[in-house]
């Protein structure tokens, strides 16, 4: 199976858009094909041993449309065109003609309505000869709405334009022939018949609904170029260039030419090139541009960068990890790009609505100008009805009113690090009853800090010093948050000889001559070592708050001990206050010990846990809360919790550019702030309820325009 992206031309409303899906999807071996009106884009899912992309192209065009393969984002060269400014520079021109030869035709079509002049007899050729000249250059400049209209009503798929084409036409051909009227009329010395068939000329009609429709598709062009604006910002954050550090000498390389392994140095000012990892030196990085945060990110030797950050301050040598497409920059690009050209279920119903609207628009058109020539009114006025009626119909209202919302909604999303992977994610997140949270990397920070020091004979600092000394050479997790709180005083460690370390044992080593060792309580009763009754206490109040507690001995005495838990992240607490306030229930789901699991739970305020699952059982659980009715969102870290965020409903992935994360979630956080899961929820909502506002007024504004249009309330004077 192959999904590719398509660039669609000529169509004009959802009518159009159908016709393109249903073209596409009866080929043998497609097995989803959705267009996006707004972005006048297809995203095709076929067996490419059935057929290829040149197929798809050819029935495209079949079905009367252009298309092409679509460049992915971010490939394009920053000099390549933008279709999206070449659509609104044209429409720009096309409506500046318009409105330069329509105003005047105006002004002389309705002067003797208002008093501006009378109209003579004498006059009356003249007077119609005038107006078909300042029609005429608005319908050749316009001429593509009936190229393309006529073309779709002859392949029996009517559109938008061919409403235009048949309302503007009609006006057209009528005034030519009253046009004729009046010459035959003045030619035959019957001045009468000649001022009745010039107060029959509709060419002011004909010019002015090209002209508003232009100005409608003008509108519509400057939204498209809008909601382009976010990608087009993402793609430009990326620089031009790098510079390539190699045998000593340093030299401005094509960022293209970046390969993997390449070391390049970043000064401060300058953007990321891409992905990689600090080899030297230090930096503060302002990663706001990706991730939202507005405090610079210190980054040292180790440290991962991202590409199209920027160097605030200091100078670092990095070693390229990701480059072109597998940059994270790349990767939001396309996030954002394949959100935007997706379409949401609710759309996918209101184009359906609209592939039937034009063909009944027309009929209602047709039978209107019958019935009105049927009552005995005359043919001027019964299609002036016709003409009505297929100007004031408004498909293209049908057809925006989800992909307009769901750019906004996924424009808004990207500004604040929040990547929807599809316009169905939108859609699904507010339907969302129950938010399921991963503990370790989600709830808490991931990674373990020394949260209390309890020293004996010694103060804090000498305590952390020689623990750290010692558990520097364990390389165990919780040895490191210790040797990490030790740099964070800036103490010096002190060298440890006769280093050993026993599985469930504890360490040991040598430091001045003095034997040192840590481990848990079990291992320090092994050695002979008594707590007192003060500090036993305190030790299991640690214990009961989810903290794991080391101790330290030198010579056989106790040294103190060492508390080292996951902590909260900071915003927890008040994601899950703000999650439970919009009315959704709110688990905890973790394979972690039920102790260290109910402190985590009773300091986040989360109401339900499920305790020591298995990562492998998480999907269970989101199956079993399903069963139960739920719409169930899973956030985790997109790494053990990749089963459960593939099962849930939606799945929100904490920390962006893993693979795993962007593979199996719906939804990535840039961030890692569980308040944006309750943004995610209530842009959700906010795009949905804009969805079916928009839905209501384009059913609403048809419903009353088009029986207006019809004369059906003619006899009460409307």
């Amino acid at each position: 199976m192959q999904t590719l992206r398509f660039d669609i031309t000529g169509m004009s409303c959802a009518a159009c858009s159908a016709r393109v899906e249903k073209a596409v999807s009866s080929l043998p071996g497609v097995t989803e094909a959705s267009v996006n009106l707004l972005k006048n884009s297809m995203s095709a899912s076929f067996d490419d041993t059935a057929l290829t992309a040149t197929d798809i192209v050819a029935a495209v065009e079949k079905a009367g449309y252009g298309a092409s393969l679509h460049d992915q984002p971010g490939s394009a060269s920053p000099a390549a065109p933008d279709p999206v400014a070449q659509e609104l520079a044209t429409m720009k021109t096309r409506l500046w003609v318009s409105v330069a030869f329509a105003l005047p035709l105006l002004v002389l079509a309705t002067g003797p309505m208002f008093g501006l002049f009378r109209l003579s007899p004498r006059y009356a050729a003249a007077f119609a000869l005038t107006q078909l000249l300042l029609t005429l250059p608005v319908v050749c400049i316009n001429f593509k709405f009936y190229r393309n209209g006529l073309k779709a009503l002859f392949a029996l798929a009517p559109n938008m334009d061919s409403l235009i084409a048949l309302g503007s036409g009609a006006a057209l051909l009528f005034s030519l022939a009253m046009f004729y009227r009046i010459t035959l009329a003045m030619g035959a010395g019957d001045p009468v018949n000649a001022l009745l068939a010039a107060k029959s000329l509709y060419f002011d009609s004909a010019a002015m609904i090209l002209t508003l429709i232009t100005l409608g598709k003008f509108f519509e062009a400057r939204a498209k170029g809008r909601t382009s604006e976010a990608i087009a910002r993402l793609i430009q954050l990326a620089p031009e260039t790098a510079t390539l550090t190699k045998d000593g000498q340093e030299s401005v390389v094509p960022l293209a030419a970046v390969q993997v392994g390449d070391l390049l140095v970043v000064r401060a000012g300058e953007r990321i090139p891409v992905d990689g990892e600090v080899v030297s030196g230090s930096a503060a990085v302002d990663q706001s541009a990706l991730t939202g945060e507005s405090i610079p990110v210190p980054k040292n030797p180790g440290d991962r960068v991202t590409g199209a950050t920027i160097n605030t301050a200091g100078h670092i040598v990095m070693r390229a990890l990701r480059v072109g497409d597998d940059t994270t920059l790349a990767q939001i690009v396309r996030l954002v790009d394949e959100a935007t050209a997706s379409k949401a279920p609710i759309g996918r119903l209101a184009d359906r609505i609209s592939g039937v609207f034009v063909p009944v628009v027309i009929g209602i058109a047709l039978l209107a100008t019958v019935v009105w020539l049927v009552l005995g009114y005359g043919a001027a006025f019964a299609l002036a009805i016709g003409i009505s009626v297929l100007v004031i119909s408004c498909p293209c209202a049908l057809g925006l009113a989800t992909p307009t919302a769901i750019m906004a909604g996924t424009g808004r999303g990207a500004v604040s690090g929040i990547l929807f992977k599809s316009a169905e994610a939108i859609e699904t997140a507010h339907l969302v009853d129950t938010v399921v949270l991963d503990k370790t990397g989600t709830v808490t920070e991931g990674h373990p800090q020394v949260t209390d020091l309890l020293p004996v004979g010694v103060d804090e600092n000498e305590l952390l010093r020689l623990a750290a000394s010692l558990e520097k050479l364990s390389g165990h997790p919780l040895g490191r948050a210790i040797v990490a709180a030790a740099a964070a005083r800036g103490l010096e460690l002190l060298p440890v000889e006769d280093f050993e370390q026993q599985p469930g044992a504890g360490i040991s080593g040598q430091c001045k001559g003095q034997a040192l060792f840590a481990g848990n309580a079990r291992a320090l009763a092994e050695r002979g070592v008594v707590l007192d009754a003060s500090m036993q206490a305190q030790s299991e109040q640690f214990s009961g708050q989810g903290k794991t507690v080391l101790y330290f001995v030198r010579d056989a005495a106790l040294l103190g001990l060492v508390a080292v838990a996951d902590p909260l992240r900071a915003s927890s607490a008040q994601a899950v206050a703000e999650l439970q306030a919009l009315g959704l229930r709110v688990v905890m789901l973790t394979g972690d010990n039920a102790v260290t699991a109910r402190a985590v739970q009773e300091a986040a305020g989360i109401p339900e846990l499920r305790a020591e699952v298995l990562p492998q059982d998480k999907d269970s659980e989101i199956q079993a809360l399903q069963a139960q009715g739920c719409k169930v969102a899973m956030v985790g870290d997109g790494v053990n919790d990749a089963p459960a965020l593939a099962r849930a409903d939606v799945g929100i992935a904490l920390g962006a550019g893993t693979d795993v994360a962007i593979e199996s979630a719906n939804v990535v956080l840039m961030k890692s702030d569980l308040m944006d899961v309750v943004e995610t929820i209530q842009l959700g909502r906010a795009v949905m309820r804009t969805i079916r506002q928009n839905l209501f007024w384009a059913f609403f504004y048809n419903s009353v325009a088009i029986p207006v249009a019809a004369g059906v309330f003619y006899g009460l004077g409307i």
